[in-house]
């Protein structure tokens, strides 16, 4: 552990999660102000997530077959960020709409190399992994909460400013982590294909697209749904720090949860408060404290759910199948899932209203725990 290097890769952390609390509370704000309508915000903003049903397996086949996984990162990242500066220069839908499905494609490139740089590096250390982890949601919230009230003293068009400068931090700290030593697995002998076929991979898999579908209002409309309601964008940021502090915690928390909980038990839990914290937004926005309950449910709706399904993954794709596991988990569960849940949001907004829309995100969670309750069990991984 004393070979980590630590602030380099907090620092990586840091600005890529910067530049996603940029994006997705803020972004939204400034199609909305080039005059995009709700289905097309919706198609944007959910560009991120229909990249990761394709890029993960690109990037992770380039990274395999060159070897060197940061350099991959480090291409993604710098093209990236000269395609995300093609913005200050576009404004009409499809141009902008091509600017981020390009930019998406390849900054999809850096965080999952990097998570897997990160654990390499920790080795047989890697619950540790929630302390370097936790730089990226200190970025998250750092963002959001200076955004917030950069936009209430200055037009919207600073928010390309800010993230420009972050994403040319965040290369900038890619470039000085070193390269991880490289570990072979061997010894399985169950296929790939076999492992996925299993009823509780499946239900894993699908109940965890219905979760990113679930999120898909609250990451494309949820700031334009409180600034509709009276709410200043500094509190929206504020808002949005909420949640992102209660994630942290319970990152911090989740070894004490597990000895007291079993991963099935944490796992369905976070589905069953995901339901109740997409009702109480989309009904009781007027109410501060109950905006201030439903972001504390963050910790639930992401935090424990993102933490435990992990523990699944790692557990039904073990070895040499981890990476191809990982892969497939990330682009049907968030690259499908978040996908369909951006899609869904943008269709649903203008026709159903907030309240109805968030009443089906909330349906989704539902539907989720259900599937899980049904085919997951404790204990249980691929023979």
């Amino acid at each position: 552990m004393r070979d980590l290097p630590y602030w380099r890769l907090a620092g990586a952390y840091f600005f890529y999660f910067a530049y996603l609390g940029a994006f997705a509370p803020y972004f939204s704000l400034y199609l909305s102000g080039l005059g995009v309508a709700a289905t097309g915000i919706g198609m944007i903003m959910s560009l991120p997530q229909m990249v990761r049903i394709v890029a993960p397996h690109l990037w992770g086949w380039l990274a395999d077959r060159d070897g060197r996984v940061l350099r991959v990162a480090r291409i993604g990242s710098i093209s990236g960020t000269l395609i995300f500066s093609a913005l200050f220069v576009v404004s009409g839908f499809e141009a902008v709409f091509a600017v981020v499905l390009l930019m998406s494609f390849c900054l999809s490139a850096a965080l999952p190399l990097l998570e897997s740089t990160t654990l390499a590096h920790l080795g047989a250390h890697h619950g540790r992994y929630g302390r370097v982890r936790v730089w990226g949601s200190l970025g998250f919230i750092a963002a959001v909460t200076l955004i917030g009230y950069a936009l209430d003293a200055f037009a919207v068009g600073v928010l390309l400013w800010i993230m420009l400068a972050v994403l040319i931090a965040a290369s900038a700290f890619l470039m000085l982590v070193p390269e991880a030593p490289r570990v072979e697995h061997n010894g399985e002998t169950v296929s790939i294909a076999r492992i996925l076929r299993r009823p509780p991979v499946i239900a894993l898999f699908v109940a965890c697209a219905l979760m990113s579908v679930a999120h898909g209002p609250y990451y494309t409309f949820y700031s334009i749904f409180l600034v509709d309601h009276g709410y200043a964008k500094s509190a929206v940021g504020w808002l949005w720090t909420l949640g992102v502090v209660c994630e942290i915690a319970i990152f911090f928390w989740l070894a004490h949860l597990l000895r007291a909980f079993s991963l099935r038990t944490v796992l369905i839990t976070s589905f069953a408060l995901a339901t109740i914290r997409f009702l109480v937004i989309g009904w009781c926005a007027d109410s501060l404290v109950m905006l201030l309950l439903a972001q504390t449910l963050h910790a639930a709706s992401f935090g424990s759910f993102h933490a435990s399904a992990l523990g699944y993954v790692n557990r039904f794709f073990s070895g040499r199948h981890q990476a191809r596991g990982q892969a497939i988990y990330t682009s049907f569960a968030y690259g499908v899932g978040g996908t369909l849940g951006g899609i869904y949001a943008g269709s649903a907004w203008e026709r159903l209203g907030p309240n109805i829309t968030f009443s089906g995100a909330a349906l989704c969670a539902f539907a989720g725990m259900l599937i899980l309750w049904r085919n997951l069990h404790d204990g249980e991984a691929p023979p």
